[in-house]
Order: structure tokens, then sequence, then C-alpha cells
């Protein structure tokens, strides 16, 4: 049965979980500070204390919580403790923004949990892809384009609904760093586009594919 996203009449509330630097973190805090995006991040969720993203959390005077994955003896008590924090805060939709922790989705975060993953799924995607790694097989299979892919998360990597997808030229002369980088530049769009369309009322869910309806004003 296709489920259809409710449109939001207020900014949408954000958790944002991380493992490293935070810089989807930072994308999202400009573009809401630049009025591009009608958003609040209510609480960030570590799941290393030494990471720096954290420190950039402190920085921005941002709620953080470090969630260590050692403190817990299963995912199931990890992610409860992880879900229980975005109850307590209200959260409408969770962000994963490089968090490297396995997680497992209760039911009532059912297409409220989005991850970005820096190919375009299906290619170069799943368990053990990611960062560099990815960067380094595409260019090792030759492929001529790249990208990034916003998607429901769910309880396997890399498997959700597809939300939306930006497609960036592999340059003869690209290493890692530089595919990388242009590869970041366009995940800076489209995690952006894809939350605005959650917040809107824009989607409808059915079985992996998500699809567009007219567009409502936020």
């Amino acid at each position: 049965m296709p489920t259809h996203l409710p449109k939001l009449d207020r900014p949408v509330r954000l958790a944002v979980l991380i493992s490293g630097g935070g810089t989807t973190l930072l994308n999202l805090v400009e573009k809401i500070r630049s009025e591009q995006l009608m958003a609040k991040v209510s609480l960030v969720i570590a799941s290393r204390s030494d990471c720096r993203g954290v420190e950039r959390a402190a920085a921005l005077e941002l709620p953080c919580e470090v969630v260590p994955r050692r403190d817990f003896d299963s995912v199931e008590a990890f992610s409860d403790r992880i879900f229980g924090l975005c109850r307590d805060t209200d959260i409408d939709l969770v962000i994963l923004g490089g968090f490297l922790s396995l997680i497992r989705i209760p039911d009532d975060f059912e297409h409220r949990v989005m991850n970005i993953h820096p190919s375009l799924i299906p290619a170069f995607c799943g368990k053990g892809f990611h960062g560099h790694r990815v960067h380094e097989s595409v260019l090792t299979r030759g492929a001529r384009v790249s990208g990034c892919t916003v998607h429901f998360a769910n309880n396997e990597y890399d498997a959700g609904p597809i939300i939306v997808q930006k497609v960036v030229p592999v340059l003869d002369d690209d290493d890692a760093d530089m595919l990388a980088a242009r590869v970041f530049e366009a995940e800076c769009e489209a995690y952006p586009e894809a939350i605005r369309l959650f917040a809107s009322g824009a989607l409808t869910v059915d079985g992996l594919r998500v699809r567009q309806n007219p567009p409502l004003s936020c």
C-alpha cells in the first residue's frame, strides 16, 4: 500500500547523526541560516566523542549527545537509545550524515530516516562501501559518471527507497580526492532538496519507488 507523507506546516525538526567531521551537518546549518531550507537541527547524535563533528556542533551551539556503540551489548539496544533521544526531542526526520554504526529503524520511524550515499545507487554501494572506497572503486571500474543518492534508510545497507539522485562527471585526470570533492558539492544540494520534498508533502512511497506528487508550498 503506498504511503503518502504528510505536509509539515512548520520547519522540519532534524536529528543529525554523525561519526566524523560533521560536514553534512555544516552544510545543513548553512542552508537553514541562508533560508534555503525551512528546518531546525534540534539534535546531533555522535557515535564517537572524539569526532570533529562534536566540536562543530558545540561551536554552533547545537544540542549534542554522544552515544558510543561500544557501550551497548546489541544493535537493538544501541538503536533504542538513539531513537529514544529522537522521540524525546520530537524529531520529524533523522539525517544520517556520515554515521558509520549500524542501527535498526523502529516502525514509528519508517520513512523518517534519510541517508546519503556518494554514488548512484545501486552502483558501488552496500556493506563496506563508504568514503573513499566508493570513489576509488568508481575510478578503477572506469565509470564515466558518478554522483550521490539520497534515500530513505531501512535495515539493509543502501537498500531503501531512492528520493533524489545527482549526477557528476568522472574526468580523465580525476583521483579519489578530486572526485570526492565534486560528489560532495552535489551532496550539498541533494540532501536539502530531499528534506524540502519530505516536509512539503510531495512524496509518496510505494515499495522501493518514491513518487513526487504535484509540488506543495512549504
